[in-house]
């Protein structure tokens, strides 16, 4: 069992790895849009427990992390985006570890509740969410300065100038990172949200058995 486990394991971080490079939509400063790259994490999560979830969303993070490093390296290099030396480090922490490690409580209501689409479908909506907010606090404190310039944009005009003459200081900052990191992130959550069923229902025929 052990051994099927890690190779059924391995496979999902490799297909979601996979998953995750491909992005049909990228962001200029960081984020895009996969095809339920998330998803086999939360697969692993759900059929192997929350402890060997986490455990394999934090091997996941580190491939994020190295699949990143164009972008994270810019932090620590000198330039115009080199930023603290601690100030990196924590976003490196925040953006890629946690964020990619919470994915790991996927499968977190598989003993709470009893329909087993039910609790993979929860659990599919409660992993990416917190992987959003994490974006949001990373991007309110360490990128919130950005705010002012995203809302006077093209294309922001109207949205951008009422947000900036409601909002200011840490406020701003917190809402440019909601909006920013929403542009990827709600279409990500859906995307895993809606394929979620699908998988479990896949998952529950191959194994001729309920999950």
């Amino acid at each position: 069992m052990k051994t099927k486990r890690l190779v059924t394991t391995a496979m999902l971080i490799a297909i979601g790895t996979v998953l995750s490079i491909f992005q049909p939509l990228q962001l200029p400063f960081g984020g895009g849009i996969t095809i339920g790259s998330m998803l086999p994490i939360i697969v692993i999560a759900y059929c192997y427990g929350t402890r060997w979830g986490l455990f394999s969303a934090f091997i996941f993070s580190l491939l994020q992390l190295l699949l990143g490093l164009k972008t994270v390296s810019a932090f620590f290099l000198p330039g115009e985006s080199q930023m603290n030396l601690f100030a990196a480090i924590l976003i490196c922490l925040i953006d890629y570890i946690l964020a990619y490690t919470v994915l790991g409580f996927g499968g977190i209501f598989k003993k709470r509740v009893k329909n087993g689409l039910t609790a993979m479908t929860l659990g599919a909506c409660l992993a990416p969410l917190l992987r959003y907010i994490l974006h949001i606090i990373s991007g309110a404190v360490f990128f919130g300065s950005w705010a002012e310039w995203f809302f006077t944009q093209d294309g922001f005009y109207t949205i951008g100038s009422t947000i900036m003459n409601t909002f200011s200081g840490t406020g701003l900052a917190l809402i440019y990172s909601i909006f920013y990191n929403g542009l990827y992130m709600v279409p990500e959550i859906l995307i895993t949200v809606l394929l979620a069923p699908i998988i479990y229902k896949t998952l529950a025929v191959s194994r001729k058995t309920n999950l």
